[in-house]
């Protein structure tokens, strides 16, 4: 749940924060179908839509993944645009670098919310049952998949120079069952500019050295994602 005290009252109110999504909205029929769909669900307190602009506001407490699930059911794609400001959304994509069929794993979407509150809506998928963590890491080096992203981003270093704890790029864990599946749904101190070209790694090893033939460790490198008026395509 986001920190209230930390969100302006401006664009959240009673513990709810908006988030934007494009949806291909083509008219009044279209904006009754997504409308409808989104407010099934348990969390959302209000949607609004814009036709012209092909954009749906959605106020509440649901994760992004279900809002997204919800109007892709109705046929339509829909994608994360942010709060409204520059650097205000990211996206990430995990993957293993071990020789399988499909190493894309999962997906992380970021939406920040307020001047330091980001939240974070993470999904993977066939990886083995167990509890994973996610972390940041220092650089966006995934070359040699989680071996070369370095320490944990702002990690404190343990007594002794050994391992690390902490750090702001401890985000928190997921728990994955029997069918391979699992979902985490986070807010985080942190700002979108701060974490955009660093790195994610889940694995059930908060620290390494990590394996980069190990299938249930994934990886990818954070990625800004469009803001509400930076690309009205």
């Amino acid at each position: 749940m986001a920190r209230a005290s930390r969100i302006p009252p401006w664009l959240v109110a009673d513990n709810h924060w908006q988030t934007t999504f494009a949806v291909p909205l083509h008219c009044d029929s279209c904006v009754n179908d997504v409308s409808g769909a989104v407010q099934k669900i348990t969390g959302v307190h209000k949607v609004e839509a814009d036709l012209a602009k092909q954009l749906v506001y959605i106020e509440g407490t649901a994760a992004p993944s279900t809002i997204v699930s919800a109007i892709e059911s109705t046929g339509r794609d829909a994608i994360l645009r942010g709060s409204g400001k520059s650097n205000s959304a990211g996206v990430c994509i995990l993957e293993t670098h071990a020789q399988v069929p499909d190493p894309v794993k999962g997906l992380v979407r970021m939406v920040q919310v307020a001047p330091e509150t980001t939240l974070v809506d993470l999904s993977i998928r066939g990886l083995a049952p167990g509890t994973y963590h996610a972390t940041i890491s220092e650089n966006g080096d995934i070359s040699r998949g989680a071996s070369s992203t370095g320490g944990i981003w702002e990690a404190v270093k343990r007594l002794g120079g050994f391992g690390e704890s902490n750090g702001r790029g401890m985000f928190g864990t997921i728990v994955v069952g029997k069918d391979g599946r699992g979902n985490a749904f986070l807010d985080k101190p942190v700002s979108i500019w701060e974490i955009v070209g660093r790195s994610m790694v889940v694995s059930e090893r908060t620290e390494g050295p990590f394996s980069k033939d190990d299938p249930n460790t994934l990886v990818g490198v954070i990625a800004r994602s469009a803001g509400v008026w930076d690309n009205e395509k």
